[in-house]
């Protein structure tokens, strides 16, 4: 298995499956740490920078907690707009991350352009980790829910995958990719519009991933272990921003609707939901307090896979 001592994370195409079970190892082994809500000083001496040049939530300060969690220090900016790299000047992503890399020991960077955290890793001397890019990728999403997959059903082969929403977006791709290192089928249900690219499932079918595609959640989901979804209604991620109100925005359709009502009536009865969030109106709210949720324990993962990636990258553990 490769180090990833100084190692970018990209792409879960570039993961093999033990590289997997390892981050999970390192992810049990710092859990308790966010868990009993305090912190370590593991990374005590090293700096995260984080180059965010699209609106994030979970992502951005999943990083930024999980440094603080391991003793460690943050700078950087959620607003490119505010910086040279948005403003008049437009600094090219070399320039900008040339600079950066003297500021800090690994960049985390979000972009709206696909490929730019390529483009960065070309030029940094330092780890870069793609915070997801466009319509390209978000490996570190899908890793934490693969981490809590793993957590609550104990296993991830074996597992039948549904996954809902619009294929385009970069945790599906992600997801795909990742699930090519495991004995997971899996079911794609999106809008016509929004279904599987003709290069996505060729790259796919080339992986030897068992993957089939529905019309509606109605037929597939009651065969499913894992549901995860995604929203249909979307921003346009080759854009900077997409400053549509909600009102402007169109309802999802009941082809792509995990409801209460739903679940109690197809579901398997420990199958677990999954929902990267934020969501518009695909999963209702008197979801959340069911037995199938567990999209809250995924935001917490979602610190604590970060936290694994962060003391691998930087060599704290092995």
């Amino acid at each position: 298995m490769r180090s990833f001592l100084g190692r970018d994370i990209l792409s879960l195409k570039d993961f093999e499956r033990e590289e997997f079970f390892r981050v999970f190892e390192v992810a049990q082994q710092l859990e308790p740490i966010p868990k009993s809500r305090r912190n370590s000083d593991m990374l005590k001496e090293k700096t995260l920078v984080t180059a965010f040049y699209q609106p994030s939530t979970r992502t951005r300060l999943a990083h930024e907690s999980a440094m603080h969690r391991l003793g460690g220090h943050v700078t950087g900016f959620a607003d490119p707009k505010m910086t040279r790299a948005g403003d008049f000047y437009q600094e090219s992503i070399k320039d900008t991350v040339k600079m950066l890399e003297y500021y800090g020991d690994v960049i985390v960077m979000r972009h709206f352009q696909q490929g730019a955290p390529h483009e960065a890793a070309k030029w940094a001397s330092i780890p870069i980790i793609n915070g997801g890019d466009g319509w390209g990728e978000h490996p570190t999403q899908i890793l934490a829910d693969l981490y809590t997959v793993l957590r609550e059903k104990g296993r991830i082969d074996g597992l039948n995958w549904l996954a809902v929403g619009d294929m385009r977006m970069r945790t599906m791709h992600s997801l795909g990719y990742a699930l090519t290192q495991f004995d997971c089928p899996i079911t794609f249900v999106g809008p016509p519009k929004m279904t599987l690219t003709k290069e996505f499932k060729a790259e796919l079918k080339q992986s030897s991933l068992n993957f089939s595609e529905a019309e509606h959640v109605e037929q597939v989901i009651a065969k499913a272990d894992v549901i995860l979804v995604e929203p249909v209604v979307q921003p346009d991620y080759t854009k900077s921003r997409d400053e549509r109100a909600g009102k402007e925005l169109d309802l999802t359709p009941a082809n792509y609707k995990i409801t209460r009502q739903l679940l109690e009536k197809k579901a398997k009865p420990d199958a677990i939901l999954l929902h990267s969030l934020p969501r518009m109106d695909e999963i209702p709210t008197d979801v959340d307090s069911t037995r199938w949720s567990r999209y809250w324990q995924e935001a917490f993962n979602g610190v604590v896979m970060r936290m694994a990636l962060l003391a691998l990258i930087l060599g704290k553990m092995e």
